[in-house]
């Protein structure tokens, strides 16, 4: 990949503590970062004095924490790992690391936030919700944390739609995820490569080693220990567990403890115990999962026994690399480890039976599915000559958005728009009627009297994908087409196709699921509506336009002449959809304090609770008074 880029990976899990994902982070992190990527690993820590340093090194690092290049990933902790203790659980992180987030991402400009297992509450769900670059979703194996989820599905599908691409360690995740969140998820393997093995040649008497990590719930260590009274072997064994929560209580009868060794992780690397391992167990019941640890176990040229999970099935190739028991099954536990220590030709096919994979291959895929999500932000480069011409034309004020008494929700005469337009200093205007393109005709037929000029525009509504805009069109454009359809029209008229309060969810709107297919025909997006409710949802529109280098543009949405010109746009004097574009890329929005509900309330008034018959009135008295084209 020749573009190097700024990447922020976000892992939900303490960096301190042993975790597949934290693996996954950290190798792919080491790989892009050689090849001359800027990267940070975000992640919470146990440590306070750790979070402390992280706190103080995003305050310094005012132009962002990435300017210095290096050849070497950036850890920095933010925030406190969310297991406030054993058995309990926080519901919602603290605001002190939601704000230092919030920093965060706002003064380190990026192109990609990768986000690991982005499930709330968690640091990378916040950062999901703070990020203004293209976002990377990656999920490995979240069973535990998608249960917790079923609640709160709708608030999560809406959140994961700000993902760009999405991509599962096993195919079994993927099928989980794509069921209760669908979307397409890319399988993308973590590393298992081939290890140089440590085992002793294995002679009649040698004890072969079976190693257990306790990386999985402490249940599987219980099962383990348990079934060993149950082998029948008369060959001699070992077992050696890895664990950092030290010695299980589970009793164990003298000559079979005489079996059993424990070492510490940050004595013995997990790596090397898996090299000189012949047997490896994963007992999980599902809860907790480790699948990567079989990969990696099979990779190192050892035999493997697993519990039936549909994820340890896809790993072993539903037994062709390793043999299986049914979960909590103590005797079938025990019966598999029998056979792998009777059968030196079954543990050593099954040893070799593996396919190893690099972490290089991991980060080459990475970089692709990369490179597919940048490839779809607009250039940064305008039409310099155009822009050269623009120049030295005169400022003047836009407003893009606004509607007349041909949309069914407004009262509000051409004429009385066109005027109020100009007395509040607006250059030019876009009529966007609501399914409708009529009201902008009729304003262009006499906008030169009012010394204000005309964009012909329709606010087309969807089937079911919310309401877009159509810029310098010809002609009227029906409703109820997809938004496919209705921005392939848009483009046939050779005109602009502009995105309004695409995040309102007040409203049936274009939200990510259906704006991320259309993203590379959008011409620009409307970041601030004073109509909206909550000004989150001009918010995320403006992160939207930012992450693919969409022109911003404003429009006050007005359906009374009091709301015309509360958002406008100022740039320079344009002609044709080409110069309006390319002069929107130097404009700025200004906008006017309004009260949302004060001029909700005028629309009412002049919609609903006005006779038609006093309305059609009213409109004539004006038209009397309107200066005519001579």
């Amino acid at each position: 990949m020749d573009q190097k880029l700024s990447i922020a990976q976000v892992t939900p899990f303490a960096w301190d503590l042993p975790s597949e994902v934290n693996e996954f982070v950290g190798k792919v992190s080491d790989e892009l970062a050689s090849r001359g990527h800027r990267v940070a690993i975000i992640a919470p820590s146990t440590s306070a004095a750790k979070v402390r340093d992280g706190r103080r090194l995003i305050r310094s690092s005012k132009g962002g924490l990435l300017d210095g290049a290096s050849d070497a990933p950036l850890l920095v902790a933010v925030g406190q790992s969310l297991e406030a203790a054993p058995g309990r659980r926080r519901l919602a992180l603290p605001s002190d690391t939601t704000r230092t987030l919030g920093a965060l991402f706002e003064q380190t400009p990026l192109d990609i936030c990768h986000l690991h297992e982005p499930f709330a509450p968690s640091i990378t769900s916040a950062a999901l919700r703070a990020s203004s670059s293209l976002n990377v979703g990656s999920f490995h194996a979240p069973a535990e944390r998608l249960v917790a989820t079923q609640v709160t599905r709708r608030l999560v599908r809406t959140l994961f739609g700000r993902l760009d691409a999405r991509s599962a360690s096993y195919a079994t995740t993927a099928t989980m995820m794509e069921r209760h969140f669908p979307a397409e998820y890319e399988l993308l393997s973590p590393g298992a490569p081939a290890l140089k093995s440590q085992r002793q040649p294995s002679g009649a008497n040698t004890p072969l080693r079976i190693v257990f990590i306790d990386e999985e719930e402490r249940s599987a260590l219980r099962l383990l220990l348990r079934s060993l009274r149950l082998i029948k072997s008369e060959r001699p064994w070992e077992l050696v567990i890895s664990s950092s929560a030290g010695r299980s209580s589970t009793p164990l009868r003298a000559e079979i403890a005489a079996c059993v060794s424990y070492v510490s992780p940050r004595e013995t690397a997990t790596d090397e115990l898996l090299a000189s391992a012949d047997i490896v167990v994963a007992a999980s019941s599902g809860a907790l999962p480790q699948p990567g640890l079989l990969a990696r176990a099979g990779a190192a040229g050892a035999a493997v026994v697993a519990s039936r999970l549909a994820v340890y099935e896809e790993v072993t190739g539903d037994g062709e690399r390793g043999l299986l028991f049914a979960p909590r099954e103590m005797s079938t536990l025990a019966a598999q480890i029998s056979r792998l220590l009777d059968d030196d030709g079954l543990r050593e096919r099954l040893g070799a039976a593996a396919k190893p994979r690099s972490w290089e291959q991991v980060a080459d895929e990475v970089e692709a599915t990369y490179a597919k999500v940048t490839n779809r932000r607009k250039p940064l480069a305008g039409n310099a000559a155009l822009a050269s011409k623009l120049a030295t034309r005169p400022l003047i004020d836009v407003d893009l958005h606004m509607h007349t008494d041909h949309s069914h929700d407004c009262a509000t005469p051409v004429e009385a728009l066109l005027e109020a337009a100009r007395d509040r200093g607006l250059g030019a205007i876009a009529v966007t009627e609501h399914n409708e393109i009529s009201g902008a005709v009729a304003a262009a037929a006499i906008c030169e009297q009012y010394g204000v000029k005309v964009i012909l525009g329709e606010e087309v509504k969807t089937a079911s994908q919310g309401e877009v805009i159509g810029l310098f069109i010809t002609e009227k454009i029906e409703r109820g087409m997809t938004l496919e359809e209705t921005v392939a029209e848009i483009k046939r008229q050779g005109g602009l196709v502009y995105v309004p309060h695409p995040f309102d969810r007040m409203h049936a709107i274009p939200d990510y699921e259906h704006l991320l297919p259309i993203v590379d025909q959008i011409d620009l997006i409307e970041i601030y509506n004073p109509r909206v409710a909550l000004d989150t949802f001009n918010e995320e529109a403006a992160r939207f336009a930012a992450k693919y280098r969409i022109p911003a543009a404003a429009g006050s949405d007005s359906h009374v002449t009091q709301g015309l010109g509360t958002a406008r746009v100022r740039m320079r004097d344009f002609d044709g959809p080409e110069e309006f574009l390319e002069s929107l890329r130097e404009a700025e929005i200004h906008s006017t304090p309004t009260n949302y509900v004060y001029v909700q309330a005028l629309k009412f008034i002049q919609t609903k609770a006005t006779p038609e018959s006093a309305r059609r009135a009213s409109r004539k008295r004006k038209a009397r008074k309107s200066p005519r084209k001579l």
